[in-house]
């Protein structure tokens, strides 16, 4: 997720010991980099927070949870899914390009509204959704403001506007229930999602899924970079203070035990937030994008049953 911090935060380092041996008649003595990377992201005004600041200004490390591509990639087409392209304005006029992929079989069982994660475009999470379609629900799946074919600029707030918008176009369609709706996301989806049903919450929608979800920008930023990262990244519209105000939609978080972008823990911190009624799906050893995958699709099977429940 935050690539882009590792990337700058490293060049900071390199640049630091650099200037730390400069000029020194003695040979450097050595040093563990580990042990300097946590000293230097410990010091939230030491000179390496003072670069990361300057690099990226006060709030700047918020633009680093978002690497969007222009690009499509593949299509459902690809893999023989029938799809529309479709357009929809978001809250300020910003236009939005989606996918509804219908449900194999006559009689959806309902609909889901899917919010992808913070990298490329449409076409790089087909993977995530198509499994819903020959279990009986439909798919909106879309670009948030930035990404892929949809307009605009990327900010914290146009995101959240843009899942409102979502939601509002699905309800326009006739061939959609809309007494019948799911909200389902990835990573930074789930976030968004949680922010924007929490606040405004959207008759018709049954249920609410995050899988791989995280409970604050700030925790994000402390794992990825320490107090340094705290001092680059704010916290609002954090999932966490939202997550309690989605009750009483049923919500579900599944999460690896071993996801090495998202820690575990930010899934624990979200749940102990949520209110009732409220599941956490720990999937033993799974990764930030393979844990509704792994063991032949167990998880996808739980969650299946778990959704088909509350569409009864």
């Amino acid at each position: 997720m935050l690539g882009g911090v590792r990337r700058i935060f490293g060049a900071a380092i390199a640049m630091g010991v650099t200037c730390a041996n400069a000029g020194s008649a003695e040979p450097p003595q050595p040093v563990n980099p580990a042990e300097l990377l946590r000293g230097l992201l410990r010091d939230p005004n030491g000179d390496f927070a003072k670069v990361a600041r300057v690099t990226l200004g006060k709030n700047g490390g918020n633009a680093l949870f978002y690497f969007p591509t222009a690009d499509i990639a593949d299509t459902p087409a690809t893999w023989g899914w029938k799809f529309e392209n479709v357009w929809f304005p978001s809250a300020d006029g910003t236009r939005l390009h989606g996918w509804f992929l219908p449900a194999s079989g006559k009689r959806p069982k309902g609909t889901v509204v899917f919010s992808h994660g913070n990298a490329g475009a449409l076409g790089h999470h087909l993977g995530f959704v198509t499994w819903f379609l020959p279990a009986g629900y439909n798919v909106l799946m879309y670009d948030y403001r930035g990404f892929g074919s949809s307009g605009g600029t990327i900010t914290r707030r146009g995101l959240i506007e843009d899942v409102h918008a979502a939601f509002g176009y699905i309800k326009t369609r006739r061939d959609v229930n809309p007494d019948r709706l799911v909200s389902f996301g990835h990573s930074l989806g789930g976030a968004k999602s949680i922010v924007a049903l929490g606040e405004k919450p959207v008759p018709g929608v049954r249920a609410v899924i995050s899988d791989a979800g995280f409970a604050s920008y700030r925790g994000m930023a402390e794992v990825m970079a320490g107090n340094v990262g705290l001092s680059v990244v704010t916290d609002e519209n954090a999932p966490k203070d939202w997550v309690a105000k989605l009750a009483p939609v049923p919500v579900l978080l599944v999460h690896g035990t071993a996801d090495e972008v998202v820690p575990f823990a930010q899934a624990q911190q979200l749940f102990a937030a949520a209110q009732e009624p409220k599941t956490l799906f720990a999937v033993s050893g799974g990764r930030h994008g393979d844990a509704l995958w792994l063991n032949r699709g167990e998880y996808r099977r739980k969650t299946l049953l778990w959704l088909d429940g509350k569409m009864k």
